[in-house]
Parts: structure tokens; sequence; C-alpha cells
């Protein structure tokens, strides 16, 4: 099989990389380690790089098809990967999930509508709700004295019960921490949505980032009531490091939400996808898996490494190990630090990009998380500048 090296840093500097050069304006300077926005620094697997340049070799870039194996591939991967038998038909494309959700927000509420969401979540999740005129519900995790998630079931119905919300957008799996929901949770999430006419938007953007044997767990996939009430959207970005193509797919088995939303999503041409994206998805998904294996390998042993860091040199900070993805939401509370000084602490003190715990919700106090999607070398000097920062400031380690 061909190895595929994960230890080489590609200089993204000046390469229009936002998780590179946008360090300035979001953080305030640019002489930081980015371990922020989720994308990997790996190098694209070159069987889709391969596949685009092939494709420009061609002079002319007019209009293009979108091939029947679009959705094929995506079709075969899902029952592949995850053992989802989904129709091709009832896959479309998405210019990525952000978007997605914006659509479906649009299309299935009006203003003025309530959509549920469960912080400290993917802050989008918010951002598209309240600037589209809608109102968010919040229906926050329970976090337990071991640092593990779950969801709080009695406010969750007492709050599609009593607020009436039109939508629920579900992370599956969940960002930032990490989990992939259980059958059993998932099911009762359906059966409420359904009891109270709540359609349920499935981020699974995370769902092929697999870590330790577990298995992602599809929300149309746990019941009847499930499929019968799910929007759901994933995408080969997250999964190759394709992010900058905007590919995503979204899959609605329930006719009653497909036909309308379907169609009023490919006449507003929404749903018609550049060549590049059809390419990069189909290449991903029929020639990449053994690039995605090695790279979730490496991920694992990243993941492995930082926790044995920090038990090592700052016990203080907790890692929670994810069951998905290259990103830990790190427990920072021990620390004792107001969330401005603990961001201070990360930005100035040891010169690391990472992402705010409250850009998650109010939940996300006291948290920070980390992007481990880097070559391991470079991830732990990165560490060691934190060390020093706690040091320097005088903290408990």
């Amino acid at each position: 099989m061909k190895q595929y090296n994960f230890d080489v840093c590609a200089d993204r500097s000046t390469s229009g990389s936002m998780k590179y050069d946008g360090l300035k304006d979001l953080f305030g300077r640019s002489d930081l380690t980015p371990l922020w926005i989720a994308d990997m620094d790996f190098e694209c697997c070159p069987e889709i790089l391969d596949a685009l340049k092939r494709r420009l070799e061609h002079p002319v870039l007019g209009y293009s098809m979108v091939p029947d194996d679009l959705r094929n591939s995506i079709a075969a991967w899902l029952d592949h990967r995850h053992g989802l038998s989904v129709e091709p038909a009832h896959l479309a494309f998405v210019p990525g999930i952000v978007r997605g959700i914006g659509f479906a927000v649009n299309y299935f509420t009006s203003p003025g509508d309530k959509i549920l969401i469960q912080p400290p979540v993917y802050h989008p999740f918010r951002l598209v709700t309240e600037g589209n005129g809608r109102t968010v519900i919040n229906n926050p995790l329970l976090l337990d004295d071991n640092g593990d998630y779950r969801m709080n079931f009695e406010e969750l119905e007492s709050l599609m019960a009593t607020e009436k919300p039109r939508m629920m957008i579900l992370c599956n799996p969940h960002n930032p921490g990490g989990i992939q929901w259980d059958e059993d949770t998932l099911k009762r999430v359906a059966s409420l949505a359904k009891k109270y006419g709540v359609i349920v938007v499935s981020d699974e953007i995370h769902g092929d980032l697999m870590l330790f044997g577990k298995k992602h767990i599809p929300f149309a996939s746990v019941s009847d009531e499930a499929a019968e009430v799910s929007v759901s959207f994933g995408a080969p970005s997250k999964t190759f490091n394709i992010a900058g193509l905007a590919s995503s797919w979204m899959y609605v088995p329930n006719p009653s939400l497909r036909r309308g939303f379907y169609q009023w999503m490919e006449v507003n041409e929404f749903s018609t996808p550049a060549f590049p994206a059809v390419i990069a998805t189909i290449a991903a998904y029929r020639h990449a898996e053994p690039w995605l294996d090695q790279m979730l390998a490496y991920v694992e042993n990243n993941i492995m490494e930082v926790e044995d860091w920090f038990a090592a040199n700052l016990p203080v900070i907790k890692p929670q190990r994810p069951d998905s993805s290259f990103l830990i939401w790190l427990d920072c509370r021990a620390l004792g630090l107001a969330q401005k000084d603990l961001v201070k602490l990360f930005v100035d003190g040891a010169h690391l990009a990472l992402n705010d715990g409250t850009m998650f919700g109010a939940e996300g106090e006291g948290f920070m998380r980390l992007n481990v999607g880097h070559p391991k070398a470079q991830l732990i000097e990165a560490l060691e500048s934190l060390k020093l920062a706690v040091e320097a400031a005088g903290l408990k380690q």
C-alpha cells in the first residue's frame, strides 16, 4: 500500500490561507502558531490533486455538467464507510455545510421562528439563526465531573413543548466536544422531534473522522422517526482537507421535506457545483480512502502525544479525548483565569492561536479548542511554549 507522509508541513503563508494569513486580523498579531480553524496542515491527498490537475490541463473552463458519479460516489461512500444505504436521488450538492444550514433555515422556517441549539456548539449555528432573523433557543449540554457531556433531555422536551421551535440543529459528531452521540441518544432526539413537529438539521461533517475504534452513527439511520424529521449534511471537506473547494452534500430521506426543498435549491442554482468541487469529491470518495486511514492513525497518535504531554508537563489543563476529528477540547478551568486572561495567556504569552471556548457559547468558559491536524514535532514544540508561558505567569501547573 502507498504510504503518505504527514510529517511534512507545507508553507501556507501568503497562500490566502485563513488559518495563517488571517492571524493579524483575528488575533491581533501574526507571530503565532496557528492551531485553531478546523483545517489540517497536512498536504492534500495526491490522488485528489492529480484529478484536479488533469482537468486543468484542458484549456477551456466553460460550463460543466454534473456527472451521475457525483451522487453515486457519495452514496457508495456512505454505504461502505457507515453502512448507510442511500438512494443517490435523495442526495444533493451544497456549496458548504454552513451555507446548507442557511438554506434550510430560510426554506423551512420564517423570520421570528425559534431554532434550538445545544451549546457549547459550533458557533455558525447561532450566527446563521440570528443573522436570518430567527430566535435561538439554547438547550445547553450537561458536563459531568469526568468532563463528559450529555444531553439534557428533560429540558429539551420542555423547550420543545413550550417554546415550540420549528427546527433543531444537531451536531453529530459534536464540535467542539468531539462526541459521537450514541444510538439511544439520537433515537430520543428523533422521538421528541417527531412528537413536537421539529425538523432536525444534522451537521455530520466530522462523521468520516472517527477515532480509536468509534463508529459514526448517522442521525437519519437510527429510526423511522429520525428519517422522517431529518435534513442531514456531510462533506469531504474536513475528511480530506479540501475545505477551500466548498464541496458538501445533503441527504433528506423524507419526500415531503425533500421535494420542495430540493426544487427550491435547484431553481436558485444553490445546488449547482463548480467543476473543481465535483472532480475533487469523486476522486476523494473513489480513491483517497487509504490516505484517510493513514491520516486518522497519525491524528490518533498526535492526540495520545498531547494527552501524555499535558499529563507530564501541565496536568492542570485536561484534554478531552474526542471520538471524532482532529480537534481537542481543552479544559483549562483549573488555571483559575477569567476567559479574557486565558486567551491572553495563549496568544500573548505562548504565541499560540487556538479557538476561544466562549466562541461556542457561554458554556465554553474556561475552555480552548486545539487543532492537532499538524506535524507532531511542531505540535509538541508549540505546547512547550505554552508551558513556558504558564511558568512565566506564575500559574498553577
